[in-house]
């Protein structure tokens, strides 16, 4: 049976207006997004199929296209609701750390930084930069892929750096394994910014590896002095 086939107030949207978003469960959230669903299922029946099949929620939002296309009867344009969805919660997630804003508070920072990235199904390396009172001047995205060859990141750091006028820095990466352990790469690479930002008199403040749960930092671990 079609939702539209429903006793009213029983579908989705209707649950939704009447009740609030919080009182719908991730498969009916998923078909408000979905709108319709397709031959033998209807949005609530393919919603629950698509969380199924990828076990969770964010598995299936951070799933490629090709692993959600080959589904029977979801196409590119379905796959282009659940990215949309997936890019509004990382923006909110960006408008709490606005520009201008002192970095006292470090579970803000790492809130930010795990919505940021810790979806992603490929290596970020990124750089939060602030000025000398610790306000946030902006968030970049700078590589993408392992950073096993880091030859090129600190001189691409300091050229950001020196462009945004930054005073200090905060550098991130995730982990897509979800394991936030920082192999030895990771603080080679921390070490050789370090040096970089020092000739420039810019500090860098932390690396944090962002896993699936948890968020390691370096400056916890006495690894930046």
């Amino acid at each position: 049976m079609g939702i539209k086939d429903w006793p009213e107030g029983e579908g989705p949207r209707d649950k939704l207006l009447q009740k609030g978003a919080g009182q719908l469960s991730d498969a009916e959230l998923l078909a408000v997004l979905l709108r319709n669903g397709v031959a033998g299922l209807n949005a609530v029946d393919l919603a629950r199929s698509l969380i199924g099949e990828f076990g969770g929620l964010r598995n299936l939002l951070c799933a490629s296209r090709n692993q959600v296309c080959r589904l029977p009867g979801v196409g590119p344009v379905k796959y282009a609701q659940l990215q949309a969805a997936a890019e509004l919660a990382r923006r909110v997630a960006q408008e709490n750390l606005q520009r201008g804003q002192i970095l006292t508070n470090p579970d803000l920072t790492r809130d930010y930084l795990m919505r940021q990235l810790a979806d992603r199904p490929y290596e970020v390396f990124a750089v939060l930069l602030l000025d000398s009172q610790h306000r946030v001047i902006q968030f970049v995205e700078l590589f993408r892929g392992t950073i096993d060859s880091a030859s090129v990141y600190p001189r691409e750091v300091v050229s950001l750096v020196l462009e945004k006028k930054a005073a200090a820095v905060i550098v991130c990466h995730n982990h897509p394994s979800g394991i936030a352990e920082p192999s030895q790469a990771d603080r080679r690479i921390t070490e050789r910014l370090k040096n970089a930002l020092a000739t420039i008199d810019v500090s860098l403040l932390d690396h944090m590896v962002v896993g699936d749960q948890e968020i390691v930092s370096f400056a916890e671990r006495g690894w930046i002095n």
